[in-house]
């Protein structure tokens, strides 16, 4: 069971929209906040593989908090090629760990897709968080020197048909990061991962009740 809830919070001034869930019972839970793909080809936080993750989390024991980029749905503003969008990342994890019930302390990230890299760049940004995990991210964040040195526990999750990238340039781009790092390939799975949303959210609520404790 949980506690699902529509929310607004602010970032850089805009309003953004996101659904908060805390699970049962009380105590301090850690939280992790959840990146839409990209909101220029269909991407918001009711975006299935982000659903899943946050069901699966929220039900292990982890609240979430999935929200809607600037520009998406009824969060104010527009799209920013991603400037914008870190900074949302950050307001909605500060705006998370402020929340009755989360402890501030163990506080990750995740995202899909666009998402992903977006979660990897806010990751670089916010020393607090502590975990990270990228699912189907593309090339560019992973190719990214900067991220390459986050060295917090992260989790990549691809699948080997994926089209945005090729597997063999993946597994040699995941390995370039800092450890700790984890690769999960999904095999049979491309970039939209339909059909894989379950095992992905399983994943990563195992690794996120590892890591946060």
């Amino acid at each position: 069971m949980m506690r699902t809830m529509l929310v607004t919070f602010t970032s850089d001034g805009l309003a953004l929209e996101g659904i908060l869930r805390l699970p049962d019972g009380q105590g301090l839970f850690p939280g992790v906040a959840l990146c839409h793909p990209h909101p220029l080809h269909g991407g918001e936080m009711r975006n299935t593989v982000a659903e899943a993750m946050a069901v699966a989390l929220t039900r292990a024991g982890v609240a979430t908090l999935a929200f809607n980029f600037r520009g998406v749905g009824n969060s104010q503003g527009s799209h920013d090629r991603g400037v914008g969008e870190v900074k949302d990342t950050l307001s909605a994890v500060t705006f998370l760990g402020d929340q009755a019930g989360v402890d501030r302390g163990r506080l990750g990230i995740a995202g899909y897709s666009f998402g992903a890299g977006i979660a990897l760049d806010a990751a670089a940004e916010e020393h607090d968080l502590r975990a990270v995990v990228s699912v189907a991210c593309p090339a560019a964040p992973m190719n990214d020197l900067v991220l390459h040195q986050i060295n917090r526990p992260k989790l990549f999750i691809q699948g080997d048909a994926d089209y945005v990238i090729e597997l063999e340039l993946f597994r040699f781009l995941a390995q370039r990061f800092s450890p700790p790092r984890e690769v999960e390939v999904l095999a049979g799975a491309d970039h939209s991962l339909r059909g894989y949303e379950a095992r992905v959210g399983s994943m990563a609520a195992e690794f996120f009740k590892r890591t946060l404790g």
